[in-house]
């Protein structure tokens, strides 16, 4: 969902989160992220490397992006685009991020 409609009080499922859709919200399921709550506490790095093991290759570093936004959101900040996360990624993980698959 875009962030400027999200509404904290309205969210209950995956796609009411900012930056989700049906797509990213399936793909949260298949790492056993299954409601808003689930993201509670979560490192957004952890859950990506988790992505990256789970479909067997790295993905996109905007999906980190996403990943740090929604956890962000959900544990009490204002929802923002996920692209307001690129430059504190970039610092936090560097321009390219390695991942070990096995």
């Amino acid at each position: 969902m875009n962030p400027s409609k999200v509404s904290r009080e309205n969210v209950s499922k995956m796609t009411d989160l900012p930056n989700v859709g049906k797509i990213v919200a399936h793909d949260l399921a298949s790492i056993g992220i299954t409601c808003p709550e689930d993201l509670i506490g979560q490192d957004p790095y952890a859950l990506y490397v988790l992505f990256c093991r789970t479909f067997k290759e790295k993905q996109d570093p905007c999906t980190l992006d996403v990943l740090m936004s929604i956890t962000d959101f959900m544990n009490g900040n204002e929802p923002r685009p996920w692209w307001d996360y690129t430059p504190l990624r970039k610092k936090r993980y560097g321009e390219n991020i390695i991942i070990a698959l096995d």
